[in-house]
């Protein structure tokens, strides 16, 4: 039988290479093709420089790797890269910080939440902490490990705080001012370090003595409590009898004034009166004495209900000294009225 013959191994080569440079020969264009590819491919790349930010980030350019420039939301444009890039971090996501835990990561201890308070006592003490972005550049190439720092800065404000604050105050009534003054601390630490984080809230959680002195601290506590009430319900018993006893006092000088006013009106009119008669006796004294003598004995004699008059006339009046006949006592005799002596005439009033 006659063998095929073989075809050579080093022409089948050429002739795929071949083809591949025949696929990868740009096409024969003339100048007018030139540049509109040209124009083409730097529409391209140009395109490369826009980009959006959501209403939720900020756009932070970098130019070959350095932070430049921060963008709100909205369409915009930045040099093609490789010169620039953006990234686009979420900013208005409130995240949540618990103070008080062990910097490792590990169960927390009463020792990570000791604190000295402003009387020299311990109290052991953790809360929350809720932050956000303020500026994406700055939280991001200002500090190494911005959550470290804020954690250490957040600890360090608070442990301040407390440290000018009695116990009594932490534990009741002054905790709404020790969070607000946690948080005004550690927003200034933060802007003069340009971190780049905004404080939202700081919130106190559990606010205790030590464990080894609670059941004493709670002794002392009730007590402290047991003399409030005892201050408090003698403060309400001295606010009723106060108002009650100026009261009375305000009353008694009211009546005092008033008598004494009435007195003396009344006194300036007697005064008045006297003056009057002893001017109108100066004038004419016969008859502002027979007059005054009228007046008296029309008041004494009103009050009288049997009057015996001398029917003489001798005497210097011709009115005889009177006897109520409510005085006089009767005699057994009938014949009373015929036994009167003579000279003497009884008349009615």
């Amino acid at each position: 039988m006659e063998e095929a013959p073989e075809q050579p191994v080093a022409a089948t080569d050429d002739g795929v290479r071949g083809k591949f440079l025949a696929f990868l020969k740009p096409p024969s264009l003339d100048r007018r093709g030139w540049a509109l590819l040209a124009g083409l491919t730097l529409a391209v790349w140009l395109s490369t420089g826009f980009y959006r930010v959501q209403p939720d980030e900020q756009g932070i350019v970098l130019r070959f790797g350095a932070w430049v420039a921060t963008t709100p939301p909205g369409l915009h444009f930045h040099a093609p890269w490789p010169i620039e890039s953006a990234m686009f971090p979420k900013v208005t996501k409130i995240r949540q910080m618990l103070l008080g835990l062990p910097p490792n990561g590990g169960p927390p201890s009463g020792r990570d939440r000791e604190m000295l308070t402003g009387d020299e006592n311990l109290l052991e003490a953790d809360a929350d902490l809720l932050w956000q972005v303020k500026d994406a550049g700055q939280f991001l190439f200002n500090v190494a490990d911005p959550e470290t720092a804020l954690r250490v800065t957040a600890e360090s404000a608070l442990r301040e705080v407390v440290s000018r604050t009695p116990i009594q105050g932490v534990l009741s009534d002054k905790r709404r001012q020790v969070v607000d003054e946690t948080a005004e601390l550690l927003q200034s630490v933060l802007d003069r370090e340009g971190a780049g984080i905004r404080v939202v809230q700081v919130q106190l959680n559990r606010v205790d003595p030590p464990g080894a002195v609670i059941d004493a601290f709670n002794d002392v506590q009730r007590a402290r409590a047991d003399q409030e009430r005892s201050r408090n319900e003698a403060q309400a018993y001295a606010n009723d009898i106060l108002p009650r006893a100026r009261g009375d006092a305000v009353r008694i000088v009211q009546e005092a004034e008033a008598y004494k006013s009435q007195t003396i009106n009344l006194a300036q009119g007697e005064a008045g009166k006297y003056s009057a008669i002893y001017r109108s006796y100066a004038n004419a004294p016969t008859v502002t004495s027979w007059r005054l003598y009228l007046q008296n004995m029309d008041a004494l004699l009103s009050k009288s209900s049997r009057v015996i008059l001398d029917s003489t006339g001798r005497g210097a009046l011709p009115l005889a000294p009177y006897l109520p006949l409510s005085e006089i006592k009767p005699r057994p005799e009938p014949a009373q009225a015929s036994e009167a002596p003579a000279g003497s005439t009884g008349a009615g009033k």
